[in-house]
């Protein structure tokens, strides 16, 4: 089966949106991850929810926390959804392949997100938003915790819904060739093969312990 264009993606988005803005949703889903996630950010600063959808869950998360936020979606109903959940936060309705902000990011979510790209995609896009990260700034993703690439579509949600996944070894080396760590790995859904994985990005190298002459 051929990849689906993220357009069509967003559409079937489109189509499903109000689940999201329902009462009834579960807000608490991704919520301990990011737990997890925010305790390696010494820090406050700014924030950025890819494929943010309009539940507003982890906008409201990272607003607690003090941090400044920012939500990115390609679906123009989550987006309209979302601004009307949250009118003070700004709102980018783009793909995530192209969008680029002019000052890095201190967090960065994509919960369930990333794994709508086409796989051909897949591993620049990750790239493109680690690169995005200020120094010692983490990124919380979703992947297919799968052993190999793959890709698939289905309509399990009532709507074509495209999926695909590096595979948890040329994930790991993505995010290290990106110039970030892997601090935390966890299938957190078995026997659904869904991971999340905490990066940051590394700080240049300090100086090495006793490699300035010291006085005798």
């Amino acid at each position: 089966m051929p990849e689906m264009d993220p357009r069509d993606v967003a559409a079937s988005y489109d189509r499903i949106a109000d689940r999201w803005d329902d009462a009834s949703f579960p807000r608490g889903n991704g919520i301990a991850a990011h737990e997890r996630a925010l305790a390696f950010l010494a820090r406050g600063g700014r924030a950025l929810d890819v494929g943010c959808g309009c539940s507003g869950r982890f906008i409201d998360l990272l607003l607690g926390r003090g941090l400044e936020v920012e939500g990115l979606d390609l679906s123009a109903r989550m987006i309209a959804l979302a601004r009307r959940r949250h009118p003070r936060v700004t709102f980018h309705h783009a793909d995530m392949r192209e969008w680029a902000s002019p000052q890095p990011y201190d967090f960065i979510s994509a919960w369930d997100s990333l794994w709508h790209l086409p796989l051909a995609d897949h591993e620049r896009t990750l790239k493109h938003l680690l690169a995005m990260l200020a120094p010692g700034g983490v990124c919380l993703f979703t992947a297919g915790g799968l052993d190999a690439p793959g890709d698939k579509t289905d309509a399990s949600m009532g709507v074509p819904m495209y999926y695909s996944t590096l595979g948890v070894s040329r994930m790991l080396a993505v995010i290290a060739e990106a110039g970030a760590a892997c601090r935390h790995l966890e299938y957190d859904q078995l026997p659904e093969q869904h991971v999340y994985v905490i990066a940051q990005r590394v700080p240049p190298t300090p100086p090495s312990f006793g490699s300035a002459a010291s006085p005798r």
